[in-house]
C-alpha cells in the first residue's frame, strides 16, 4: 500500500518549480489560454520580442500572431480594441508597457471598460485584465516608474489587484482572466527577478482576499506589491531585537478585503501601513481610515503610514530616498510602540 504514496510524492515534487514573478505570469498566461482559446495577450512587444521584461516570452511562437498580437504605441486603441473584443465574447489580456504610460488610455478605462456592465444593465460584460508593470526600484527615466493605482481602486466597475510574489503571480494572473469583471493587473516590476516554489497542484488561495504572510503579535503591517517583502524584511530585523511584528498582504485593492487587518489590528493595537504611492487620497490612506473606523478601541496608537512623498516621481538617482524602505518601516514601528 506504500507505492502508491511514494509515487504520488515523487510526482508531486517532479512539478514543483523555482520560478520568479516575471515567470509566473508567463506560465499563467500560458496556462489561462490552453484552456481557453477565447483569451488572447495584446499590448506593446508583447510578441516576437516577449515584453520589455520578457513577461510574455514565447507566447506568439506557441499561440500564433492571432492571439498573441503586436499593437501599435497607442494606449487608447490598445484598450478600446479590448473593449470591442471583450463584447464579442473574448477574454482580452492588455499589457501596459510601463505605468506611466496607462494614462492615454485613462478615458477608455474609467469612462468605458468601468461602465459598460452597468450601462447596459448586465447584458455586455468586460472580462477585461489590464496589466500594468508599477513601482520604482529599477532606475527608470520619467514615467517608467508610477504608483497610480489610486486613481483605478477609486473608479466604481473596475476590480484592482497586485501581485507580491511568485506563487500569487501564478495564481492570481489566471484567476483575474476567469474574472468576468474588468481587472486591474499591477505588477511590481522591481520584483520580476524574486524566485519561489510554485506546487501548480495546490490550491490557489481566492483573488479578492488579503493574507497574513507572517504572524506576530506587538504590531501590524500592511503593503501590497513591492513593498510587501520590505515589510518581511523588516519584521525579520526587528525580530532580532524581540519585536514580533505581523506581516498582512493586502493582494486585493478594490475591493479592500480588511476583515484580517481588522482581526490583527484588535490583537496588536498597531498598524503600519506601506505604500510606494503617495500618502494623500491613497490606498494606504483608505485602509487607516477603516481601520479607525472599525478598530477604535483596540487603537493604543495612531495608525501610520509609509509611503512615497507626495510629489512627482523623481529621477532615478533620487528613487532610493523617496522609496519606502526598511529603516523608515521600523522607525515607524518605533513611534507606534512608543506612542
Amino acid at each position: 500500500m506504500a507505492a502508491p504514496a511514494i509515487d504520488h510524492a515523487m510526482s508531486t515534487a517532479s512539478q514543483t518549480q523555482t520560478i520568479t514573478i516575471a515567470k509566473g505570469i508567463n506560465q499563467g498566461l500560458r496556462a489561462a489560454m490552453e484552456a481557453d482559446p477565447k483569451v488572447i495577450v495584446m499590448g506593446e512587444d508583447v510578441g516576437k520580442l516577449g515584453g520589455v521584461f520578457r513577461v510574455t516570452d514565447g507566447l506568439q511562437k506557441d499561440f500564433g500572431e492571432q492571439r498573441v498580437l503586436d499593437t501599435p504605441l497607442a494606449e487608447s486603441g490598445i484598450i478600446g480594441t479590448a473593449v470591442g473584443l471583450a463584447i464579442r465574447g473574448y477574454r482580452p489580456v492588455c499589457e501596459i508597457q510601463f505605468d506611466g504610460f496607462i494614462f492615454p488610455g485613462f478615458d477608455q478605462i474609467v469612462s468605458q471598460v468601468a461602465k459598460l456592465h452597468y450601462r447596459t444593465q448586465g447584458r455586455i460584460k468586460m472580462p477585461i485584465v489590464i496589466r500594468v508593470p508599477f513601482g520604482g526600484g529599477i532606475g527608470a527615466v520619467e514615467h517608467h516608474s508610477e504608483s497610480p493605482e489610486s486613481l483605478f481602486a477609486h473608479t466604481a466597475g473596475l476590480k484592482v489587484v497586485s501581485c507580491s510574489n511568485p506563487v500569487d503571480a501564478y495564481w492570481m494572473i489566471q484567476q483575474a482572466i476567469q474574472c468576468d469583471d474588468p481587472v486591474l493587473f499591477f505588477e511590481p516590476k522591481g520584483r520580476y527577478h524574486e524566485k519561489a516554489q510554485l506546487d501548480p497542484t495546490q490550491t490557489p488561495y481566492p483573488l479578492f482576499r488579503s493574507r497574513v504572510v507572517r504572524t506576530g503579535s506587538k504590531a501590524t503591517l500592511v503593503a501590497y506589491g513591492p513593498k510587501v517583502r520590505t515589510c518581511l524584511d523588516a519584521a525579520a530585523a526587528a525580530e532580532e531585537d524581540g519585536l514580533d511584528l505581523e506581516v498582512i498582504d493586502l493582494r486585493t485593492l478594490s475591493p479592500l478585503d480588511l476583515a484580517p487587518v481588522f482581526d490583527s489590528v484588535r490583537r496588536t493595537g498597531r498598524l503600519v501601513v506601506v505604500s510606494e504611492a503617495a500618502s494623500e487620497s491613497s490606498i494606504a490612506s483608505e485602509v487607516a481610515a477603516r481601520v479607525q473606523q472599525e478598530c477604535f478601541y483596540s487603537l493604543e496608537a495612531p495608525v501610520l503610514r509609509v509611503t512615497g512623498f507626495d510629489s512627482p516621481y523623481p529621477p532615478s538617482k533620487l528613487e532610493e530616498e523617496f522609496l519606502p524602505d526598511l529603516d523608515r518601516v521600523l522607525h515607524a514601528v518605533d513611534r507606534s510602540l512608543a506612542w
